[in-house]
């Protein structure tokens, strides 16, 4: 029978080895998407969630959440938030794209 220091021990493993496949993925899909001071992000609205991932990551302040009115007659929400970059002070870093779990920003030429 298995201990729980030894399940302790297991799940541990199973957990780097977790990472170590995100974390490979993610420098992947980095490579894949321009970016840089010639790019600036763009939220997609109808697929942006309001769940504020970009907020967190961005550390040049250039994103802000707005309300924004939803357009389903059968849920009644008072306010559903959407992300808005705000061009200026978007330095094209590309940590929005990545944390988006929507895939709703993308980088677009400035």
């Amino acid at each position: 029978m298995t201990t729980p220091q030894e399940l302790a021990e297991q799940r541990a493993q199973e957990a780097k080895r977790i990472r170590r496949s995100l974390d490979a993925n993610h420098e992947a899909r980095k490579e894949g998407i321009k970016g840089g001071e010639d790019t600036v992000a763009f939220v997609h609205e109808n697929l942006c969630i309001g769940c504020d991932h970009c907020i967190i990551v961005c550390d040049d302040d250039a994103i802000e959440l707005y309300d924004k009115p939803l357009a389903s007659p059968i849920m009644k929400v008072e306010v559903n938030k959407k992300a808005k970059v705000l061009r200026d002070p978007c330095t094209g870093c590309r940590l929005c794209v990545l944390a988006c779990p929507t895939d709703a920003i993308v980088m677009l030429d400035r």
